[in-house]
């Protein structure tokens, strides 16, 4: 796995032939990034990287100086690669968290302006993950919730949807959450 670009650029980590977790390819990873410089002042967001697997978009966050990454990743393996990789890079911004995503959702008010999320493509309730994140306290009104996913899901009737991006296999679904009306 490598670092594309970003005060971390180059740098490998290798994952362990065990992990069933799969890394986002690099082109994908490339291009997401491109596109979110167009929503995200990434020294200026905070950032949760939720269903971390093997740490792959927080590390680039990090990269990219975000102030503040936490990845949630409830598989201890995954967990302490993703804990070695950020100890190695001795960025103080990143904060693993051994947890489950859907509840970390539920529990946690942490006021990120970005939210990425990677589950398991066959997740059950992944089609309902746009409106549980987007419904939370996870997510500051105007923040970003980035959802990658299989081909199969379709979320652009989703109100607070913005936009669809395909990348071979690999599908991205950006929505923003509403401001508080006043």
């Amino acid at each position: 796995m490598r670092i594309i670009t970003g005060k971390y650029k180059g740098r490998h980590f290798d994952i362990p032939h065990s992990f069933s977790a799969r890394p986002t390819t690099d082109f994908a990873k490339e291009n997401l990034f491109n596109v979110l410089r167009a929503y995200v002042d990434f020294e200026k967001t905070r950032a949760v990287d939720l269903f971390g697997g093997t740490g792959s978009i927080s590390l680039e966050l990090l990269s990219r100086g975000c102030p503040e990454v936490v990845t949630v990743e409830r598989d201890r393996k995954h967990f302490a690669f993703i804990s070695a990789c950020m100890k190695a890079l001795g960025d103080r911004a990143g904060r693993p968290v051994c947890a489950d995503a859907l509840k970390f959702i539920a529990r946690h008010a942490g006021a990120f302006g970005l939210v990425f999320a990677d589950p398991p493509y066959a997740l059950p309730e992944l089609p309902e993950l746009p409106d549980r994140i987007l419904g939370s306290r996870l997510l500051v009104n105007g923040g970003l919730l980035v959802l990658e996913h299989g081909r199969q899901n379709i979320f652009s009737q989703h109100p607070c949807f913005l936009e669809h991006r395909a990348y071979g296999s690999v599908n991205f679904s950006f929505f923003r959450k509403e401001r508080d009306k006043e």
